[in-house]
């Protein structure tokens, strides 16, 4: 997969490609160093706060957590939603009238392990019977990733696997050698964004370095989309005063008087355990 260059990638028709057909598009250098850096700061804060909390970060495996925030904690959330490369994927995949559903971030941490091949979700009727994707991922790195730092490998083409009469997310052991045969491994670098459908087959790998890899997501759905069911966006009315009128138009939210805690409902009970790496 090759990167589209932040500067323009906005083709319709590669966006749709790529994403109907791998199941990963990405944009080379959409953000600057100095903005991630301030992403990577408030991804830091935040997870310390998470951790002090009874499940406020959601174990994915061996020192490998998801934690789920509100969006006027992060500095730089309108920029990301108002990226013009973010809402050309959007507009192209999920149509005019998207929802910004779900706003959060991983981190797999020194000693992570592979995660076994999953999806995120079980695939929907509109994608296994209607060919149709009807939500994406959206992740920003923060750090430069390595070999050694545990980077994510998807399975192109995937997103379109039915696995009926297995697990609807997690494929039976015996499909493992399909996946390895397609895998391809993700180096992205810092001010790099990639747009997926969750539907593809992936994992995280092996954390075999020194230092963490975060890494934020922005969960996207079509109209029928129902992934905002799994999540709680909550903003303030200050803030939802203060947003852009196009992304008020966007973001499927409880509007509330004070930031509540996040009840995260996006467990995912086959993450836990980590498989060790060869």
């Amino acid at each position: 997969m090759d990167m589209q260059d932040g500067r323009g990638g906005m083709d319709e028709a590669a966006i749709m490609g790529g994403l109907y057909g791998d199941g990963i598009v990405a944009c080379k250098g959409a953000f600057a160093a100095p903005w991630v850096a301030r992403l990577k700061q408030d991804i830091e804060t935040l997870f310390a706060e998470a951790q002090r909390r009874p499940g406020g970060a959601l174990e994915r495996g061996p020192c490998r957590y998801y934690v789920e925030v509100h969006p006027e904690r992060l500095s730089g959330f309108v920029d990301i939603v108002t990226h013009p490369w973010v809402t050309a994927v959007c507009r192209s995949v999920l149509g005019a009238d998207y929802k910004i559903v779900e706003a959060g971030f991983d981190i797999p941490f020194p000693g992570a392990m592979h995660q076994p091949w999953h999806r995120d979700f079980a695939a929907p009727p509109e994608t296994l019977a209607g060919r149709r994707l009807n939500s994406l991922a959206f992740n920003i790195t923060t750090v430069d990733v390595t070999e050694e730092i545990g980077p994510f490998e998807i399975a192109p083409g995937t997103q379109w696997d039915d696995l009926a009469g297995g697990d609807p997310m997690f494929p039976a052991p015996a499909l493992y050698p399909r996946y390895e045969a397609r895998a391809q491994r993700k180096l992205p670098q810092v001010g790099d964004i990639s747009a997926r459908s969750a539907l593809a087959i992936h994992r995280g790998t092996a954390n075999r370095s020194s230092q963490s890899r975060p890494v934020f997501v922005l969960g996207v759905d079509a109209p029928d989309g129902r992934n905002a069911e799994k999540h709680d966006l909550q903003v303030t009315q200050g803030y939802w005063d203060g947003l852009p009128d196009e992304v008020r138009r966007h973001l499927r939210c409880r509007i509330v008087p004070e930031l509540e805690t996040i009840e995260q409902a996006h467990a995912i009970e086959g993450l836990r355990m980590g498989i060790a790496a060869p």
